[in-house]
């Protein structure tokens, strides 16, 4: 048991963002840790994919308990380790493919034999998953989830229409078919079934969901860790392997325009909120001068984007490397990213009064 040590004070409510990408969610693992380490909690979790799983194994259970669930769920997915502990990556990832992980997915036979076969939605996939139905059910404490003593969100798309929906312990009660929603990533895994609607991913509309945070109401000071398991570093593909890399890099990474948007926007409410303060009192008073002032924003956002590292080892497979090997040292990359970032504290500085939103990127 990993001992916390005195909170450190954060300016505002610690939001978790937590990005989908498989088995590169073992950094987040590592970013978690070095923040339970420095006495810091979330009090709100919100997540796709492999997020929304390890956000949910975060907020449904107590702080204490926490960080060993998480060891707990990495160690089931840990591919053929035990076995062949020497196994070359491109055999393990064949095995993960062809045999699937015992506490996460299965081959679903009807499927690989005949893809056109009509089994409906909720059997229209490669794997089933009700393995991991039984994990995520013995990880989490949903009676402790839904009390909310922290917040969950975890994003998934509608598969007849392509809306997406956030389900939210704010405002409803969970349970495992909302995780395992979020993490239904076509057409590798089946459709999970709500009321009348089906779901999947959520990641492949919006793989990091900043912008609902952003968007949330009432506003409140934040600090916002976003980690984020794709990296599009900026450098040209060399090869058709590398291409592929690149290729979902670009396509489940944060996208920069986004949190521009939302940066704009947020400044925006601030311009309104100052020019409502230059006013005199006898004119903010007015009905409609009052309900144009509504539409201004005091609070004050710091977002602190931790982007995990290229590991020397990756390939395009990289989301399917459930090895050992792979899961620790992503993990231990988060750790260090983590404990980086609360040593560097850059949510210390006041954010530009009329920007309202620091983005750190660099510390």
């Amino acid at each position: 048991m990993v001992k916390q040590k005195e909170a450190q004070a954060l300016p505002g409510k610690v939001v978790l963002v937590l990005q989908g990408g498989g088995a590169l969610g073992a950094y987040q693992l590592g970013v978690y840790q070095a923040m339970h380490e420095a006495g810091v909690e979330p009090d709100w979790v919100i997540g796709t994919s492999i997020g929304a799983l390890n956000g949910a194994i975060i907020a449904g259970n107590p702080p204490e308990e926490r960080l060993n669930r998480l060891r707990q769920f990495w160690q089931t997915m840990e591919q053929h380790s035990a076995l062949f502990p020497n196994m070359p990556r491109l055999f393990a990832n064949a095995l993960t493919v062809t045999q699937g992980i015992p506490a996460f997915f299965d081959p679903n036979p009807m499927t690989w034999w005949n893809p056109a076969a009509k089994v409906g939605i909720e059997n229209a996939a490669f794997y089933r998953t009700n393995a991991l139905r039984n994990t995520m059910e013995s990880l989490i404490d949903f009676k402790y989830l839904n009390e909310r003593h922290t917040r969950l969100t975890v994003g998934a798309v509608s598969a007849r229409n392509g809306v997406m929906r956030y389900f939210d312990t704010r405002k409803e009660a969970l349970d495992v078919s909302n995780i395992l929603a979020s993490a239904a990533i076509p057409p590798a895994f089946p459709a999970i079934r709500i009321g009348e609607e089906p779901y999947w991913d959520g990641g492949i509309y919006s793989n990091t969901p900043i912008e609902a945070v952003l968007d949330d109401e009432p506003r409140r000071d934040s600090v916002i860790f976003s980690v984020q398991v794709w990296n599009p570093d900026g450098s040209e593909p060399q090869s058709v392997l590398d291409v592929l890399e690149k290729h979902k890099e670009i396509q489940y990474a944060s996208r920069a325009s986004h949190v521009e948007q939302q940066r704009k926007l947020h400044r925006l409410r601030h311009v309104i909120r100052e020019l409502t303060k230059k006013l005199p009192e006898e004119v903010r008073q007015l009905p409609d001068v009052r309900e144009l002032s509504l539409w201004g924003c005091g609070t004050s956002m710091h977002i602190v984007m931790m982007k995990a590292p290229h590991l020397h080892c990756e390939d395009h497979t990289k989301d399917i490397d459930f090895s050992q090997d792979g899961i620790h040292q992503r993990w231990q990359a988060g750790y260090k990213d983590g404990k980086r970032a609360f040593k560097a504290k850059p949510w210390a500085e006041e954010p530009d009064p009329i920007e309202g939103i620091a983005i750190h990127e660099h510390f």
